[in-house]
């Protein structure tokens, strides 16, 4: 069969479009991975309605409530290839299976790069975060650590201090002017110009002169790439942000690409589970409306190939 919609990835923002637009009674495909970014952290914090709940739950409870609308098709599986144009597409899956739709929503999320210091990996979403707003509160006011990925490390000290008494471990990832120093300096944030050798215990950061700092919690700047690399083999277009790549779209979720949408963490920042759905809400909603009222557009066809 040709289904109206197929989403590629079925996670906050993916879920969200699909809802607007089986509720439209459109047939949608949902390809899912199963690899969301906040799979590390035990809650989910700044959304509204489920404040502290579980990732996972969140995401059970709401493909739950989609799966009771007979338009959705859900397939646990990784999209391999975007083929055709408008209203041809076919999407080949990782198990050899081959799917067409008219319209394709690009939902993969986004990778992060961890900054390179040891033990962080392993403590990522746990004690080491990116986001104040969705981790912050937690933390008690309690001594907070800024590891140094980038610039954005600087930015990321001064807004911190309305959560807790900041340290800024620059580790020689950005330059500190005398102005920034200063301004940092204003906000309570100390400065910490030694390097880290590693990451102990909960939040413990060696630094490689010997010296143990604890911290209530770490926060590192990452930088973000899309999740799966098919959307720029397709042709779309990406653009860089001051966290990272994504896929650039207009506003109304439109790629480079005639008929392949975009939204989520990959194609907006900043980002959160409250952005993402909202976004993905609304890329269902531009989705539907040019099913009903296409715009004519020069043929674009895609090839592209994903891992």
């Amino acid at each position: 069969m040709q289904y109206d919609v197929i989403v590629i990835g079925g996670s906050y923002a993916g879920m969200a479009a699909t809802l607007q637009l089986i509720r439209a009674r459109r047939t949608v495909l949902v390809i899912d991975a199963g690899e969301r970014r906040n799979r590390f952290a035990s809650h989910s914090h700044g959304f509204l309605g489920q404040d502290g709940v579980a990732p996972g739950e969140i995401v059970a409870n709401a493909r739950r409530q989609l799966e009771a609308y007979p338009t959705l098709t859900w397939l646990e599986g990784r999209a391999e290839a975007v083929t055709g144009q408008l209203d041809e597409f076919t999407v080949t899956t990782s198990n050899g299976g081959s799917h067409r739709a008219r319209r394709i929503l690009v939902a993969t999320g986004v990778a992060d790069q961890l900054p390179a210091v040891d033990g962080l990996a392993e403590r990522w979403g746990k004690s080491v975060f990116h986001c104040p707003y969705c981790h912050g509160y937690e933390l008690d006011q309690g001594r907070i650590g800024i590891l140094g990925a980038s610039q954005i490390s600087i930015h990321q000290a001064e807004l911190l201090t309305d959560w807790g008494d900041v340290t800024l471990l620059v580790n020689g990832a950005a330059e500190l002017s005398q102005e920034a120093r200063s301004a940092l300096e204003r906000r309570g944030v100390t400065i910490e110009d030694a390097t880290i050798d590693r990451i102990d215990g909960h939040a413990d950061v060696a630094m490689a002169d010997g010296r143990l700092l604890r911290f209530t919690g770490l926060f590192a700047a990452t930088r973000s790439s899309p999740a799966s690399p098919f959307a720029e083999a397709m042709g779309c277009a990406l653009e860089e942000t001051p966290m990272g790549m994504q896929i650039r779209t207009d506003a109304e979720n439109k790629t480079s690409v005639a008929g392949v949408f975009a939204c989520g963490d990959v194609a907006r920042a900043p980002h959160s589970v409250s952005l993402a759905v909202g976004n993905g809400a609304m890329a269902g909603v531009h989705i539907h409306r040019s099913l009903l009222w296409p715009e004519p557009v020069a043929s674009t066809q895609v090839e592209g190939r994903n891992r």
